[in-house]
């Protein structure tokens, strides 16, 4: 009873706030006049309010431009998480573009679907990421290319990397920064969360995505720590492979660090 009397208010709230907001974005899309970064950023924080989710930032996200943010993937509550602390549109499976509503809404922030199933299509969707970058959008990329359990991480895919590659060769400067991005999902009511409560908050493979979020709703007040690592600097001379794979260790390091409470310094 008390899951549902927390529930109702929360898709009301939702409900209001995706209106106005989504009403706006549409405004200044179509016209050019204002930030197109601030609906979506209002957006996010008013799922997060909804969900009771809470979240500690540990770091900054880096100045430079081109900005690839790189970090882990545990859910689609991620979007809503990074979502609210930084200025970001997202890399997205082209499922997603097609879902009621919320395909709708990620248009709306700009977002790039890819088919990662079909290459022959791969070069146009990294080139349309790389001009993304090259124009100073700050792009995220969920490198493990599907969603992990919360408690460990999947090997970075170095084919995702490519529209690094590709806006490098467009003439972006210096190169492309990639910043390694951990986010990790660590308490529930105040109370440290184990592998199991962990798992229970991840949205893995195929999982019907209303059960998940009814359940997220009814529990409220989860604590998530973002962690901003130090940017890598992709160039001309840059190795794909050994760049996914050395973000990809500044992320299980940082993601590992923030599920056992350790500081950052240590």
């Amino acid at each position: 009873m008390g899951g549902m009397i927390r529930t109702v208010p929360a898709l009301a709230f939702v409900a209001a706030s995706t209106t106005i907001l989504a009403a706006v974005q549409v405004v200044v899309l179509k016209t050019g006049f204002g930030n197109a970064a601030v609906a979506p950023r209002l957006w996010h924080k008013s799922i997060l309010k909804a969900l009771g989710f809470r979240v500690q930032v540990i770091g900054e996200p880096a100045p430079q431009r081109p900005l690839l943010i790189a970090a882990n993937h545990v859910s689609w509550t991620d979007i809503a998480v990074l979502g609210s602390v930084v200025d970001v549109s997202f890399i997205a499976k082209s499922q997603m573009e097609g879902w009621p509503l919320l395909g709708w809404l990620s248009k709306l922030q700009r977002t790039v679907f890819v088919e990662r199933e079909r290459r022959h299509r791969a070069g146009d969707q990294a080139n349309e990421i790389a001009r993304r970058l090259s124009n100073g959008d700050a792009m995220v990329l969920f490198a493990e290319g599907t969603t992990g359990d919360g408690n460990m991480m999947l090997p970075f895919k170095s084919t995702l990397f490519g529209a690094a590659t590709m806006a490098v060769g467009q003439g972006a400067g210096d190169g492309v920064a990639i910043q390694p991005v951990a986010i990790a999902y660590t308490r529930r009511h105040g109370i440290p969360l184990g592998r199991a409560g962990r798992m229970a908050l991840s949205w893995i493979g195929d999982q019907d995505l209303a059960p998940h979020v009814a359940a997220l709703l009814r529990s409220g007040a989860v604590d998530v720590e973002v962690r901003f690592g130090e940017p890598v600097t992709f160039s001309a001379g840059s190795n794909r492979k050994e760049t996914a794979r050395l973000v990809e260790a500044r992320v299980r390091t940082m993601m590992q660090a923030a599920l056992h409470g350790l500081d950052p310094t240590d």
